[in-house]
């Protein structure tokens, strides 16, 4: 018998199409927007079935999109499936099209990921959907959207859904999966409307087509049916789960509950809820023996029958495992999900949802808690439906919770069904790491920065500058894969040092001040500052410190890594947007060179909505930004030295055995530097000018307010020439600027420097460093800085003549 007939014959519901009958049952919902529920029985949620015919279903409609797509576009697609129903169906879609990455929506909020997206199902229960990838990336690539659902219906969620990532992340070809379309005539011509005014291709993969046809007054007649089996006190339709009415004894009779631990292997996700990657699709595979054997060493030897029940949103990998449970014992394995859906249980051969248990929420989702259901779970000894000898609940650990193990909970209930229950939890996704602080981390007081990195003081990181010049240059290596080896400054350096900065403090001051109160007065009231380790990290200090002193506003610091080639710090950008407003956050560098961190930001933000990329800095001789203190070029003095006057933090480093697609990217805390340190002198020295320079500042802020102050990108301009006149060829060899003229001489292998003629003591310590590493001082007239350091060539490409300029 069709288990569509009973609702078909109550409701006046006519459900045509080719083969549509085998594919779907009819069941009458709890829902005042929707009176029917089409039950799949290939989807595995609602009716227990063979997970070889779930997957082979799934992997077939992700064939059918590939060959849809060519293997070119399918190399390029994301898989995205709607919670909590498609879950399961869209990971086994990006199975069949290959190499596709996935993600599916959630209704669970999850501290520490952001919301990159969100739409609404109107018909459903729980309407809300979010997207909270590990990496926005996953969505911002040119590639074709592969959208599955179980069914599809009217096409409104569709259209939201792609309406709501259209203006974020623009594609020009969508596809929609599902196991059944059953769009009318008018649904499909507003789909084609839809996407002809996105500009985009919308293509309709599916199983089969079908029609379903209601009755006007469908709503009342499901409203009625659902009265008349609560007033007849059916059991069926109110909670088959209570044991003493529906299982023949009393509760004493219920099953063990017995846990197992699984060998689930670290890091790997147990979900698509914040991402599923190919190389995570491996892992899973080469672990799937060995997570099937504790479970079927659990099981009775005598079981039959086993079900293996996921949980909502938890579809796949407990698919995964009931049918590598399958071959690891001899019972025949079904699978099927709990759900968050009411539905009408009649216990009649056709209706497609002949028994229910009730239990209350252990997951923690936007909508709040609220009753859980389990489907097609039949009483132990029912006469016709045969039972499960043994059932496996597989969860994850932020939906083990009490509630899971209550009295009333998902467990007890299903004990009373079975004659074993197995209980197996996977760890959920990582929580976002923590900000480090001082004094463990940074010689900076805890409340002046969070660093929104990882701890690799005990790892062995430094090369010496030579060896890292050659690998970099060569391409064997990145720059943010090592450290160059700590420069240790002589005492003469030292003392220029301290000589720099009692001349410059008080103009540092006035130029932290102006930038200070450019940002509260265009990015107030009260922004979030965001440095970029290291450079920025004392000016961040020093901005927050201008705040409390002049507004006595005490602003959120961070210092994140940024990496020229590689980006911002994606990790930390979520953690930021989970504990604060993004529109709030403000980036903060040290000085601009030829703009080149500059044009990194922008890159990397774009697929992060709600940042704003305009970075705040305190010197920009570049004319790269619009927010700044000055456009002078003149001697920062934090600059003249590295961790010593960066609170003892190492640059940053983005190696990828240090670094996880989980982690904050590394540093070092040279706490064995400490007595050399100068990071509160720099501070304390530059504070101290506040009161002298607060209402210059202040008038400086309020001229810049109505000043052009467009980039003008004169320095990259200057950048260009320079490498082309010098037979450079690779303008990341040419760093202008005192500050990143410094930084050549202290880090990597200089050639030369250019210094503005007259250049006076701004350039004492440039000149100094060159003399103690054999480098020349070129005296020029043509540059818009007031020096500019060289890295060594040798190892790039291209003829120099012998003065080292290009040959002509």
């Amino acid at each position: 018998m069709w288990t569509g007939t009973w609702t078909a014959e109550r409701l006046g519901v006519e459900l045509r199409g080719e083969g549509i009958r085998d594919l779907l049952g009819l069941a009458v919902r709890r829902n005042p927007k929707r009176a029917h529920l089409l039950v799949s029985q290939v989807l595995g949620k609602h009716v227990p079935q063979l997970p070889g015919v779930v997957l082979a279903t799934a992997l077939g409609l992700g064939r059918r999109v590939r060959e849809l797509l060519g293997e070119e576009d399918a190399a390029r697609a994301v898989v995205l499936g709607y919670a909590e129903t498609a879950t399961g169906l869209g990971h086994g879609v990006a199975d069949g099209v290959g190499r596709a990455p996935y993600l599916h929506s959630t209704r669970r909020p999850v501290p520490g990921y952001a919301r990159a997206a969100g739409f609404e199902e109107e018909h459903s229960h729980h309407t809300s959907h979010l997207l909270l990838p590990a990496d926005r990336r996953l969505l911002a690539g040119a590639g074709p959207l592969v959208l599955v659902d179980d069914e599809f219906s009217t096409g409104s969620t569709v259209r939201n859904t792609i309406a709501a990532l259209h203006r974020a992340y623009p594609r020009d070809r969508y596809v929609v999966v599902a196991l059944t379309d059953m769009r009318s005539p008018q649904d499909t011509a507003t789909l084609e409307k839809f996407a002809a005014e996105l500009g985009a291709r919308v293509d309709i993969v599916a199983l089969a087509d079908g029609t379903l046809t209601l009755p006007p007054d469908v709503l009342e007649r499901a409203a009625a049916l659902i009265a008349e089996a609560e007033a007849a006190d059916d059991p069926a339709a109110t909670d088959t789960a209570t044991a003493a009415r529906t299982d023949g004894g009393p509760e004493a009779d219920a099953a063990e509950i017995v846990p197992v631990e699984l060998p689930w292997p670290a890091g790997l996700p147990e979900g698509g809820r914040h991402g599923f990657t190919p190389e995570h699709r491996a892992r899973l595979e080469a672990a799937l023996p060995a997570l099937a054997d504790p479970i079927a060493a659990a099981l009775p030897k005598d079981a039959r029958r086993v079900l293996v029940l996921g949980t909502e949103e938890l579809m796949y990998v407990p698919l995964r495992i009931a049918d590598a449970l399958t071959g690891a014992t001899g019972a025949e394995v079904r699978y099927s999900t709990t759900t968050r859906s009411p539905v009408l249980a009649v216990d009649d051969p056709g209706y497609a949802i002949r028994h229910r248990i009730v239990f209350p929420a252990h997951d923690t989702p936007a909508d709040g808690p609220g009753p859980r259901y389990a489907y097609n779970i039949p009483p132990r000894g029912h006469p016709h439906d045969p039972g499960f000898d043994a059932i496996v609940v597989i969860t994850d650990a932020a939906a083990d919770t009490p509630a899971l193990h209550a009295p009333d909970g998902l467990l007890a209930r299903l004990a009373t069904r079975t004659g074993r229950v197995v209980r197996a939890t996977l760890p959920s996704a990582d929580p976002l790491p923590q900000p480090l602080r001082g004094p463990r981390f940074s010689s900076y007081p805890a409340e002046d920065c969070g660093w929104l990195l990882q701890d690799l003081s005990a790892v062995s990181l430094e090369a010496p500058t030579e060896e890292r010049e050659e690998a970099i240059q060569r391409g064997g290596a990145h720059y943010a894969e090592s450290l160059p080896v700590e420069y240790q400054p002589s005492p003469e350096y030292q003392r220029l040092f301290h000589t720099a900065l009692d001349l410059s403090a008080a103009r540092v001051a006035r130029a932290v001040g102006t930038v200070t109160e450019t940002v509260l007065a265009e990015r107030g009231p009260r922004p979030v500052l965001v440095s970029l380790a290291r450079a920025g990290t004392p000016v961040g200090v020093l901005m927050r410190r201008w705040a409390r002193y002049a507004h006595g506003l005490d602003l959120p610091h961070y210092a994140v890594s940024i990496v020229r080639g590689r980006g911002i710090d994606t990790t930390a950008l979520r953690w930021l947007a989970a504990h604060h407003d993004p529109a709030d956050v403000v980036f903060v560098d040290g000085w601009t060179g030829k703009g080149a961190i500059t044009r990194e930001l922008a890159d990397a933000l774009r697929p992060f909505p709600g940042f704003d990329p305009d970075l705040a800095v305190l010197a920009d001789p570049g004319g790269c930004v619009r927010t700044y203190g000055t456009r002078e070029d003149y001697l920062i003095p934090s600059a003249c030295l590295n961790s010593t006057v960066s609170g003892l933090i190492s640059r940053t480093v983005l190696r990828a055995d240090l670094v996880g697609p989980g982690d904050f990217h590394g540093a070092k805390h040279y706490r064995e530097l400490a007595g050399s340190d100068l990071s509160a002198h720099f501070l304390d020295s530059v504070a101290a000018h506040f009161p002298d320079v607060a209402a210059a500042a202040a008038a400086d802020a309020r001229a810049l307010r109505t000043a052009d102050r467009t980039p003008t990108w004169d320095g990259w301009r200057a950048v260009e020439r320079i490498s082309e006149e010098y037979g450079i060829g690779d303008v990341n060899l040419v760093k202008p600027g005192v500050g990143e003229t410094t930084r050549v001489l202290l880090r990597r292998v200089p050639w030369r420097i250019l210094a503005r003629r007259g250049a006076g003591a701004d350039l004492d310590h440039v000149r100094l460093l060159a003399r103690q590493r054999g480098v020349p001082v070129e005296e020029t007239d043509d540059l818009p800085y007031t020096c500019v350091g060289l890295i060594h060539p040798r190892y790039t490409r291209g003829a120099t003549g012998a003065d080292g300029k290009a040959a002509r």
